[in-house]
């Protein structure tokens, strides 16, 4: 599986995992050119898209990809907390919230990868201020984290990657 990372606006990322069969699947699509653009010149076809959480900046893009792609949408309302399966990728969904109420965090566990929108940051976490969120929530959040293993590599939806 490989893990491409395309910049956005500023320090904010779109995230793709692609299979050896040219699937993928798009993590947080706040801005629809740059991955519209990746996904044109590499070929890929993309089976869904996965959203951390609804603030635009991480789902912005939404309508454009789907209109041109046809994939579904998924995130906190049509996931379950536990493993997924879509098409040929397998993932764990953790409920996250304390950044916003419908925050999760998505964990695949054979690529050791966690992407978690505006949970985690590198030396930070989420900001609690915003409509939808709670700091005692993030607190809850942050304790759910702290089971996994410390070596796995955490994709913020905002700056460099970090782990635990």
């Amino acid at each position: 599986m490989n893990l491409i990372s395309i910049p956005a606006m500023q320090d904010n990322y779109i995230w793709l995992l692609a299979n050896e069969q040219r699937e993928c699947l798009i993590v947080d699509p706040g801005v629809a050119s740059p991955v519209l653009h990746y996904l044109t010149e590499n070929k890929l076809t993309p089976k869904a898209i996965l959203l951390t959480h609804h603030h635009n900046d991480h789902d912005g893009a939404v309508e454009e990809v789907v209109n041109r792609y046809r994939c579904k949408v998924y995130d906190r309302y049509n996931l379950i907390e536990g493993i997924n399966d879509i098409d040929n990728f397998r993932f764990e969904v953790i409920y996250t919230p304390g950044h916003k109420e419908d925050l999760i965090s998505i964990y695949f566990k054979k690529e050791k990868a966690m992407f978690v929108g505006d949970f985690i940051f590198r030396d930070s976490i989420g900001r609690c201020d915003l409509v939808g969120g709670d700091m005692d929530e993030m607190i809850h959040s942050i304790g759910k984290i702290k089971m996994y293993p410390r070596d796995i590599k955490i994709y913020p939806g905002h700056g460099e990657e970090t782990t635990l």
